[in-house]
């Protein structure tokens, strides 16, 4: 074990948690979103979801690392949290590949699983700490990715819904980063909390999750605007408060649709363009 990882070792091991802790309820989420795909999935489907949010989380991860993580230990840092996330799916998720399970199975899923994160995210360049373009971009990707991974191929709503249960967790990724203080129960020891869960119960840190979304995207001449609720929000609300604040929403993009437009096609457009860490 290198100095660096055993000294962010009590953080590696928080991130870990919470990165299956969140993977394992956002696949909850995306079932209650789609009920009739959520009876066809097989295990090694529902597995298949649940990799993809642990792949686009060690993206983010890794982003968020580049700003709270000396540059000396970042490698290092990233390796360590590689090694935590593998120990911890040892314990947890073991179970569900029998008793008799080969761990080096799983070690080497979540070595693929860190490459193929690498391969997919890390050529959109953009800041975790700003909205961009791209950043935008890429979310939608991963949605589009976790709604064919559960065989709905272009449904809009699960994409929305899978975006907005990754982009709620880089807060609690941040917090535990910078060393603040955890939350009182842990994702190992209880059932998955939801979403957000740790930073709505941990006034400490300060933070917030989304609960409602508004993205716009530019491709060649077309713009697209969309909105999206988080799914929590969006069970907790009568079916009349969600067709009120459907039509709200729907008005509130109409007016920074055609905003973003103006500004996309201007001759300003080209200083809204960001690089950062990938």
């Amino acid at each position: 074990m290198t100095t660096a990882t055993t000294q962010y070792k009590e953080r590696l091991r928080r991130l870990a948690e919470l990165m299956l802790a969140v993977s394992g309820e956002s696949v909850t989420m995306m079932k209650r979103n789609a009920p009739e795909q959520a009876l066809k999935l097989k295990r090694q489907d529902e597995w298949g979801v649940y990799l993809e949010f642990l792949k686009v989380m060690f993206n983010l991860t890794d982003r968020l690392v580049a700003l709270h993580i000396p540059m000396k230990d970042q490698m290092a840092f990233m390796n360590g949290l590689e090694d935590a996330v593998t120990q911890q799916l040892k314990q947890v998720l073991e179970p569900a590949f029998g008793n008799n399970a080969d761990q080096m199975e799983i070690v080497m899923t979540i070595g693929t699983t860190v490459a193929q994160s690498r391969q997919t995210y890390e050529r959109y360049k953009f800041l975790i700490s700003e909205d961009s373009k791209t950043k935008s971009e890429m979310f939608r990707d991963f949605g589009e990715k976790v709604a064919d991974a559960l065989g709905a191929a272009g449904n809009a709503q699960l994409s929305s819904a899978a975006t907005l249960c990754a982009s709620a967790v880089v807060p609690a990724l941040s917090s535990i980063l910078q060393g603040q203080a955890p939350p009182s129960q842990e994702p190992s020891q209880t059932a998955p909390p939801a979403v957000g869960t740790a930073t709505e119960q941990d006034k400490s840190t300060g933070q917030e999750i989304k609960l409602v979304s508004l993205m716009s995207s530019v491709s060649g001449e077309e713009v697209e605007t969309r909105w999206g609720l988080h799914p929590r929000f969006r069970d907790d609300l009568t079916p009349s408060e969600l067709q009120q604040l459907t039509k709200l929403l729907n008005r509130v993009a109409k007016i920074l649709g055609e905003r973003y437009a103006a500004v996309a096609f201007s001759k300003d457009w080209a200083s809204w363009h960001k690089a950062g860490h990938a």
